[in-house]
Order: structure tokens, then C-alpha cells, then sequence
């Protein structure tokens, strides 16, 4: 049976770059693997396949040859590289590594291979929760932190050697930080156990540091707050987080924003809602009330005469600005009118010949006309 297109054992166009062939590999080993489906010759017949064609479309030069003559190129008997490396291994129990050898191989960069790269680790990213009132979210603000952090150590400069002395090459990975092994079919690849993935060792420490790179250090900070942020908004200082591991780069620092509660405002994304107390006579007769914003000053709002308690207002943009330069949002005013207390007998007789006069609520009224209707009172 003539042998299938590598492009196409892997479901990959002939032009995919490496990390689509990786992933397309780990994906078909994964599901295919010997060891997940033991005395399937389908999934053995498919995993030998992906394996093929990984290990010629992962090599440049293979991959080259590959494209120009096709099978051929491996043919021994076309004159072709040869074999492989896929002939002798075999997949069976026969030297082959079980599962998790596969596994470790594939997703090495997580046990510290490839993400720690030459020079060490980089350094972690951390979080700071930060509250600001309403009016600072309103207008933004510049607030200053203080965080604890390993910093780049000064004596050494990170490179966690004492002075006047320098990390030398690692003679066990010879600098690249990372060892490989061959288990049966399989090359494992893991972190270089003497120089933890630096590339490098140190035989004259920095003590201020212990050949760390790094030490604790209290850091104050300035944060700028941009107008318009919520709770839950985050912002992000690229490389204030913890330093790298012997000059690594450093991490980032994730700022997590709180809004305070406001006593007089509430607010419901970029929309702020306020309750306003107005006088009976000025809610009766209509005219002009004051209402507080968030920037501290008093607006003028006209209301009609007969305006009742719960109506609102909208006030056009006096609400939240929006965040990076978006709409501004609105505010809503609600009517709280309010009943006097403490009236002069004078006062007093002036509410009753005004009730007296009648049909001065016609809302109550209404509203005990339908009572009278619904349960049939006289």
C-alpha cells in the first residue's frame, strides 16, 4: 500500500509553520498512542504515521527534501537519506516508552524546559488589589502602592555571581540548560538538574543574594487610574512583577480595581442614579431644583408642577465617562418629595382650606375610586 501524504496524516496545509506541525503531532500521539489503546492495530498503524511524518517535517532539511522529491527522498534504494530512525524502534513493548514518557516529552516546556529558556526562570507575575472611591473612578487618579517584590540584586546585577567573578557554562547541558535522553523510540527532553534550565553555574556566589540574582525589596509605585474604571477592571505594569531568576525577565504586575460605595450616588456600569429631596411647593408649583454630579458641581433641573415622588429624571451626560474614550453615560434623577414637619398653627389652617377646596390629588382620588369599584364599597 503506497504510503500517504505527511502533510495529510498530520491535517495540516503544506505551508504550516512549526508550532501547527507540533501541535498537530501531539494531538494524533495523544490519541493514538499504544499505551492508551493496547492491541489496536488501527491506532498503532495511525501513531506510527504521525510519528513518520513528524520526524521528517520537524527537520528543515528533511522537510526540504521532503517537499522537492516526496517519499523518495527517504528511499535508501532511490538514493534518498535512509532510514530514518523509525524502522529498529519499533512501538511495541520492546523498549518503546509507556505513556507518560510521551507525555513528558510533549509537554515538557511545563515541567520548566522551555519556558525557563538559557538564563533562568522569569520571574512571576503578581496581583494587587486596589480601592479607589467613586469621584476617583470618576475623574482618575495617580495612586501610590507599596509592594514587596524580589528585585534584580544590585551587588551582582543579577547575575548572582560575587563580584569580580561570572557564571561559567554548564558541563552537564553544555549551556543550553536542558538534557536529553533516549528512551527507546522517544527523545526526552527535561530541565538541566545542575544548572535549574540557567545554562550556566556558579561557583563564587553573591552573597548578598546567595547566588540568586535576586533579593526582597519594598517597592512604592505609581499607578495611574484612568477615568471611567469598574470593579473588576485590571491594569497591567509590565515587568514591575517578581525579577527573573539570574536575569531573567521580570514579571508583570496586575493591578484588580474595587469601586467603593458611594453614599449619595449608585451606579450601574457608565450610569450614575441619584435621589433628590424636593419641597412639596416646589413639586406642586414646578421649578428649578439643584442636583449634585460626581465632578462637585450643583446642575440646574426644571420640573413641571405636579411632579410626584418616584419621578425621574435624565440628566444627559452626567453619568460615567467611559473607559478609553467611549460615550459618556447618563444620570438619573429621582424625585423625593418631601413632606413638611413641625408647621405653624398658621401653616396648619392654610393646608386645610387648601384641602378644602378639593380635587387637589386626583391621584389619590383615582386610586380610591378604583379601591371602591374592585370591592364593590359605596
Amino acid at each position: 500500500m503506497a504510503k500517504r501524504d505527511f502533510y495529510e496524516v498530520l491535517g495540516i496545509s503544506r505551508d504550516a509553520d512549526d508550532k501547527a506541525i507540533k501541535t498537530a503531532y501531539r494531538k494524533l500521539a495523544m490519541q493514538n498512542h499504544p499505551d492508551r489503546n493496547p492491541d489496536d492495530d488501527v491506532a498503532a498503524e495511525r501513531f506510527r504515521e504521525a510519528s513518520e511524518s513528524y520526524e521528517v517535517l520537524k527537520d528543515p532539511q528533511k522537510r526540504a527534501a521532503y517537499d522537492r522529491l516526496g517519499h523518495a527522498a527517504f528511499d535508501q534504494s532511490a538514493g534518498g537519506f535512509g532510514g530514518g530512525g523509525f524502522g529498529g524502534g519499533g512501538f511495541g513493548g520492546g523498549g518503546g516508552g509507556g505513556f507518560s514518557d510521551i507525555f513528558d516529552q510533549m509537554f515538557s516546556e511545563f515541567s520548566g524546559g522551555s519556558s525557563e529558556g538559557r538564563h533562568g526562570r522569569k520571574g512571576a507575575d503578581l496581583r494587587y488589589d486596589l480601592s479607589v472611591s467613586l469621584e476617583e473612578a470618576f475623574s482618575g487618579c495617580n495612586k501610590d502602592i507599596q509592594i514587596t517584590v524580589s528585585a534584580t540584586c544590585d551587588d551582582c546585577t543579577g547575575t548572582g555571581a560575587a563580584k569580580g567573578s561570572k557564571p561559567v557554562t554548564c558541563s552537564q547541558c553544555g549551556g543550553h540548560g536542558k538534557v536529553r535522553a533516549q528512551q527507546g523510540f522517544f527523545t526526552i527532553e527535561r530541565t538541566c538538574g545542575a544548572c535549574q534550565g540557567a545554562g550556566e553555574t556558579i561557583s563564587n556566589p553573591c552573597k548578598s543574594c546567595r547566588g540568586q540574582g535576586r533579593i526582597q525589596k519594598v517597592e512604592t509605585l505609581s499607578v495611574t487610574v484612568p477615568a471611567g474604571v469598574d470593579t473588576g477592571t485590571r491594569i497591567r505594569l509590565s515587568g514591575k512583577g517578581e525579577a527573573g531568576l539570574r536575569g531573567a525577565a521580570a514579571g508583570d504586575l496586575y493591578i484588580f480595581l474595587s469601586v467603593d460605595e458611594h453614599p449619595i450616588f449608585e451606579r450601574d456600569a457608565d450610569t450614575l442614579y441619584v435621589k433628590v429631596p424636593v419641597p412639596m411647593v416646589t413639586a406642586a408649583l414646578g421649578g428649578s431644583i439643584e442636583v449634585p454630579t460626581l465632578s462637585g458641581q450643583l446642575t440646574k433641573l426644571k420640573i413641571g408642577a405636579g411632579t410626584q415622588s418616584g419621578r425621574k429624571f435624565r440628566m444627559r451626560g452626567k453619568g460615567m465617562p467611559g473607559l478609553r474614550g467611549t460615550k459618556t453615560g447618563d444620570q438619573i434623577v429621582e424625585i423625593h418629595v418631601e413632606t413638611p414637619t413641625e408647621l405653624t398653627q398658621e401653616q396648619i389652617q392654610l393646608l386645610k382650606k387648601f384641602d378644602e377646596k378639593g380635587n387637589v390629588s386626583p391621584e389619590t382620588e383615582g386610586f380610591m375610586k378604583r379601591v371602591k369599584r374592585i370591592f364593590g364599597n359605596n
